[in-house]
């Protein structure tokens, strides 16, 4: 039977595997999706799965330096054995990490992470929007959820599209990266900083509370 876009896409939302390795799951198994999802973890999806509830706290705190030293990043990605952190894999993994977050800029690892307020501030304003434009509060609602689902992909490290691999999102390439090395893979926390950053919104708050002083 053909294979269809659609039908990669279901396999992939239920496995994490990357979209090439669904289809070549999928021609393998003539489509059946129980039969692609167990093809996918006897190549390496099961190790991920079972690992889950490993502990991972060896790895390694990584730099990376952009524009001649105008974007810096520090990331910790964690693994489960010292043996591990010092591979060359491990090492390229966390430098690819390094970089992405470099190029993109997420907030936050997670949506765990992600403040209350600025959730709540996000929806306030698409709902604004939709509110003014005339859509009905039922629609609105799910366009909202939508729409930060959307956010969410754009702000959380483990969401976002993975720079060299657009087809595969930074939690996919972990879990990947966690079948193919055997132990747990993740990361913990990162910093971020670019040349100037904040400045002006700093100047602006001097220049208001000089403003505010002086009546």
């Amino acid at each position: 039977m053909p294979i269809t876009a659609q039908d990669i896409a279901k396999l992939r939302a239920q496995t994490s595997a990357g979209m090439l390795d669904c289809k070549k799951a999928l021609e393998e198994t003539g489509g059946d999706f129980d039969k692609a999802a167990e093809w996918l973890r006897k190549k390496g999806i099961a190790k991920a799965a079972k690992r889950a509830d490993k502990v991972a706290a060896e790895g390694a705190v990584a730099s990376y330096i952009h524009g001649a030293g105008r974007v810096g990043v520090l990331v910790e990605v964690n693994c489960e054995t010292d043996f591990v952190a010092k591979t060359d894999a491990f090492q390229e993994l966390v430098k690819d990490i390094a970089m992405h977050i470099a190029a993109v800029a997420p907030l936050c690892v997670s949506r765990d992470e992600v403040p209350a307020d600025a959730v709540a501030k996000e929806k306030d304003v698409h709902a604004e929007q939709l509110k003014n434009e005339g859509k009905p509060q039922e629609m609105i609602e799910k366009i909202v959820e939508g729409k930060l689902g959307k956010w969410y992909s754009e702000v959380c490290l483990l969401e976002q599209p993975f720079i060299k691999d657009e087809d595969k999102t930074i939690e996919q390439l972990l879990a990947e990266k966690t079948g193919e090395i055997g132990e747990k893979i993740t990361v913990r926390r990162f910093a971020r900083y670019e040349l100037g950053e904040g400045i002006e919104k700093q100047v602006s708050n001097l220049a208001k509370e000089v403003q505010e002083q002086l009546g």
